[in-house]
């Protein structure tokens, strides 16, 4: 049984957004988010996209963005990392007759946000838990169907639910109308021991996977600070590596 995707509802999934797309294959959509067919790195998990070497956003400066890729239930999708491209390639990903949905986690404020593209142009989006309000071409898209989920009153106002009901059950309403809708399925397994090809869309993270030259020397360090970590390959995990260049930079002696 295919696992949908209502359990993206959880608050601590580890990413920064999922990309569907539906007539390209999974290769063509990392291409389309912004990266290099023949850059892929050998097939990772979750856990060992921090071993990529990403520098996060800082003083409105964009960082690395990463996707992992694949297939399941006749779509593509990407599971973005990062500074990932998601939100404003959407349309061009689109292009050419194919549909793309873009599910971008959030807290309650702002909230978890919907956007579903067809033909190169955006058609329906709204914010879950705000249903009520919606955009693009045809924003009444989904109208019948989040009427019939409880999302929404007949009239189209929005169904509020009872106080006491969990604000993950509201995502999961929303998202089991997406993914009725649209066939949608992220296997769990994605975020867990799968190994899927992994790709740069933005900046310049270090994308190889085999052992770091100084990954015997930064561990060495990092041990004297009680910085520990389980070893993937010889690769640092990219906040240690942050923070011994930056202590390299301001003071060579603590590095040497």
């Amino acid at each position: 049984m295919a696992d949908g995707i209502k359990w993206l509802a959880a608050w601590d999934i580890p990413v920064e957004g999922v990309v569907f797309a539906r007539g390209v294959s999974a290769d063509e959509l990392a291409g389309r988010l912004g990266g290099v067919l023949c850059e892929a790195t050998e097939p990772i998990t979750d856990g060992e996209v921090e071993y990529l070497g990403m520098k996060g956003r800082s003083y409105g400066v964009r960082g690395d963005g990463v996707v992992r890729v694949g297939e399941e239930a006749g779509w593509a999708f990407a599971v973005e990392y990062g500074d990932s491209t998601g939100t404003e390639r959407l349309e061009e990903i689109a292009s050419g007759r194919v549909d793309a949905v873009h599910y971008l986690p959030m807290s309650a404020r702002p909230p978890a946000r919907f956007h579903y593209a067809n033909n190169g142009m955006l058609t329906c989006g709204f914010g879950i838990g705000e249903e009520h309000r919606r955009w693009g071409t045809e924003p009444d898209l989904l109208l019948l169907e989040l009427i019939a989920g409880k999302v929404l009153h007949p009239d189209g106002s929005q169904n509020f639910p009872p106080s006491r009901e969990h604000h993950m059950a509201c995502l999961e309403r929303s998202l089991g109308v997406l993914e009725q809708r649209f066939g949608l399925s992220l296997p769990r397994a994605v975020l867990g021991e799968a190994r899927l090809p992994a790709y740069a869309v933005r900046g310049t993270p270090a994308m190889h996977t085999g052992p770091e030259p100084d990954h015997q020397q930064i561990k060495a360090w990092a041990a004297t600070l009680g910085l520990t970590w389980n070893d993937a390959g010889g690769r640092v995990p990219s906040h240690i590596r942050e923070t011994w260049n930056h202590i390299a930079r301001q003071d060579p002696k603590e590095t040497s």
